[in-house]
């Protein structure tokens, strides 16, 4: 059975189009990435799933029942970009209250330790930190321990250490077999955190594969090196050359033939080339070419 089935759907705000016939089928177990610059229709979608809109038309199944279906059983937890904690509670008397609402919870205990908040259970909401506020966010959606998890710039606030733990969690909870969809701008954590990508823009989606094969679509490579206070004049002429970009001395050249490219640079150029690295397109490369082409 599918955990997320759209069908066709489409969501106007009067004469603004979010979601323009969206068709979208995530299989049960799997943890996908969705992608997409704003305003290209994640968070309506989102909230669609949620039961929070209603589309205008199209249908919706999350696990073969409406939206509304599934979060009366329990099926869906939420994490979202917005929501304010009540400031007198402590940290563990939010997630007790909250998981007492569901009707097959997970332990307290549990709930703490995934959210790395076992050491904050005591801490007024007041008191939290943006990160640590983020990190009960997460606590609340898996507190009900839903088969689906929906999650909406997840890691916004958190440090490095704070987003590499949270994803460490996410993993161990999906590893359950349950089904994670999040929505997020970095793209890195999309790369190396789901079985599969979906890049949407202007409310259709526009690529739909592993990171590896959303990466593959974009042809093209990087050739970057060492420039100094040396001029980057005449560098866009170089065969294959799609853009010139300058960062603290150093130039990344995007080209469709590095090959073509690197000969010229030694052969036509006097430029004094140090510290010369070679890439494959990256997913923000091929997010930035698909949306921009759509």
């Amino acid at each position: 059975m599918n955990a997320i089935a759209f069908t066709d759907v489409t969501k106007s705000y009067g004469s603004v189009l979010a979601v323009d016939g969206l068709t979208l089928e995530v299989p049960a177990g799997s943890t996908v990435a969705l992608l997409g610059p704003n305003g290209a229709g994640k968070s309506t979608s989102i909230n669609m799933l949620l039961g929070l809109l209603r589309p205008t038309s199209g249908d919706i199944r999350v696990f073969g029942e409406t939206p509304a279906e599934a979060v009366r059983h329990g099926s869906i937890g939420a994490m979202l970009q917005e929501g304010t904690l009540i400031p007198e509670l402590t940290v563990a008397e939010t997630v007790e209250f909250i998981r007492r609402l569901y009707p097959d919870p997970l332990p307290l205990e549990e709930i703490l330790r995934l959210a790395d908040l076992t050491d904050l259970a005591k801490r007024r909401a007041d008191k939290l930190s943006g990160g640590q506020t983020q990190r009960v966010r997460f606590a609340l959606a898996v507190a009900g321990a839903p088969k689906l998890l929906l999650l909406d710039e997840p890691t916004a606030a958190m440090d490095v250490e704070s987003r590499r733990s949270f994803w460490d969690n996410m993993r161990a909870y999906a590893a359950q077999g349950r089904t994670i969809l999040f929505a997020t701008h970095y793209l890195e954590e999309a790369d190396e955190n789901s079985d599969r990508v979906v890049v949407v823009a202007r409310g259709r989606v526009v690529a739909d594969g592993t990171a590896a094969e959303i990466k593959a679509s974009v042809a093209g490579q990087s050739v970057s090196f060492r420039l100094g206070d040396q001029s980057v004049s005449g560098l866009d002429g170089l065969p294959g050359i799609t853009g010139v970009e300058l960062q603290g001395g150093r130039v990344t050249l995007r080209t469709a033939d590095a090959d073509a490219t690197l000969d010229a640079l030694y052969r036509k150029t006097t430029l004094d080339v140090r510290d010369l690295q070679i890439h494959g397109a990256d997913l923000e490369d091929a997010f930035l070419a698909l949306t921009q082409e759509a």
